[in-house]
């Protein structure tokens, strides 16, 4: 009994092997065709087949596979496409685990010649602001070759930009367990013809330019760790998806590795308000003053900040105090004009409470009239550094028109009409 088991163990064996063998020669002669529908119906068959073969028949089934799969992106370039080619090409590497392995030497053209593509594809689509796009492509191009992990930096970059926090995050997370740090060294000489600074390519490269006499000012730059940045992205994100423990504690980690970063600063002041410290609050705010009095983002973003959180006078201060220390800043002037019309919701309310009564009505109108000739000037000059702001020309506008100064408000109507066009 015990021989005819084996027996029949034998002979399933030997079938399954025949049936592995069979699907890969129709898969090799399907490619030979470029008939990748075809090549993918026999990958398919095989792989039920393919668990118990030995690593030398699985390094070629996976072989077969990443070309098929690359043979299918060409003309389905989906992502489901590109990324089972890419973790078929890996699953060879592994097996073979030599650069020398036959299976991985017939892989890495095609690999390379997706990577170039991909990567192409997903540059351009970065440089022309289409994130969505470039998040998977980029992505796609670290998976094909993990070891380019600048690509996983891009996707994170890209994925942040497209507001998908989920994916930035993941992305992000991952960069930091990498340990990557982003640190490169940088090539440059400067062109004796052209006097213009190039980037070389290598140190080999520039030292031959610079031998050649063409060139001059050999420079080798290492750029500064992202690591501070990947740590504060990290923090930033989890602020935007409203996890204010997770932000906390990648706040602080953060500041471990930056602590004069002012900007991170002000991101755990503004989560700790929100969560009503405001002990806490103040100390970060005095500690942000502290490394950067002379900041005049500082102390406009202390505006934004005191505004949000109803404290109009303070924001009113930090935008004057902004202002006071550059005074071309457009940003501080527009902020502050809107926190000083902020009474004008109160003078309106009081205004509709009293139709009836003409002379308090007349009263409260003359306050808003003032109101609107102490804010003119701010907004003037909001105008004059930006004068192409059609929400600071529409805001004059108003002014102009509410205060009865009807030249000004017919001068600043043919420039409204004038940006609509």
């Amino acid at each position: 009994m015990k021989k005819q088991i084996l027996l029949l163990l034998t002979l399933f064996i030997s079938l399954t092997t025949f049936a592995q063998k069979n699907e890969l020669k129709d898969a090799e002669k399907a490619l030979k065709k470029m008939d990748y529908a075809t090549a993918k119906s026999s990958i398919d068959q095989a792989e039920s087949l393919i668990v118990n073969a030995d690593d030398k028949t699985k390094a070629k089934f996976y072989y077969l596979k990443g070309e098929t799969y690359a043979g299918l992106s060409k003309t389905a370039p989906t992502v489901d496409n590109y990324n089972t080619a890419a973790d078929a090409y890996n699953s060879v590497f592994e097996l073979e685990n030599s650069a020398n392995g036959k299976y991985t030497k017939l892989a890495e053209p095609t690999m390379n010649t997706m990577i170039s593509d991909l990567s192409s594809k997903g540059i351009k689509s970065y440089q022309d602001k289409n994130y969505s796009a470039a998040k998977t492509e980029l992505y796609q191009v670290y998976n094909l070759s993990k070891k380019d992990t600048a690509f996983l930096e891009y996707a994170s970059n890209a994925a942040y930009l497209d507001k998908d926090y989920d994916a930035a995050l993941e992305y992000f997370i991952e960069l930091k367990d990498l340990g990557y740090t982003g640190i490169v060294t940088e090539y440059t000489a400067k062109n004796m013809e052209s006097g213009q600074v190039e980037k070389m390519a290598s140190k080999t490269q520039m030292d031959l330019m610079v031998k050649s006499k063409q060139y001059t000012e050999p420079k080798s730059i290492t750029t500064e760790s992202k690591r501070p940045s990947i740590i504060k992205n990290i923090a930033l994100i989890h602020v935007e998806k409203g996890d204010t423990e997770k932000a906390i504690e990648a706040v602080k980690e953060a500041r471990k590795v930056d602590p004069t970063d002012v900007n991170l600063i002000l991101t755990e002041a503004n989560i700790q308000i929100k969560l009503g410290n405001k002990e806490e609050f103040a100390t970060l705010m005095n500690e942000a003053i502290k490394l950067d009095p002379t900041n005049a983002s500082l102390y406009f973003n202390l505006g934004v900040i005191s505004g949000e959180q109803g404290d109009l006078e303070k924001a009113k201060e930090y935008y004057n105090k902004a202002i006071e220390l550059n005074p071309d800043y457009v940003d501080a002037y527009v902020n502050l004009g809107s926190a000083m019309l902020d009474k004008d919701k109160e003078l309106v309310e009081r205004m509709n409470k009293n139709l009836s009564n003409f002379d308090k009505y007349d009263e409260i109108k003359a306050e808003q009239v003032k109101l609107y000739k102490e804010v003119i000037p701010v907004y003037e000059k909001a105008y004059n550094l930006r004068p192409d702001d059609i929400d600071t020309v529409r805001t004059l506008m108003s002014l102009y028109e509410n205060a009865e100064m009807d030249d000004k408000f017919m001068e600043m109507k043919n420039k409204y009409d004038s940006l609509k066009l």
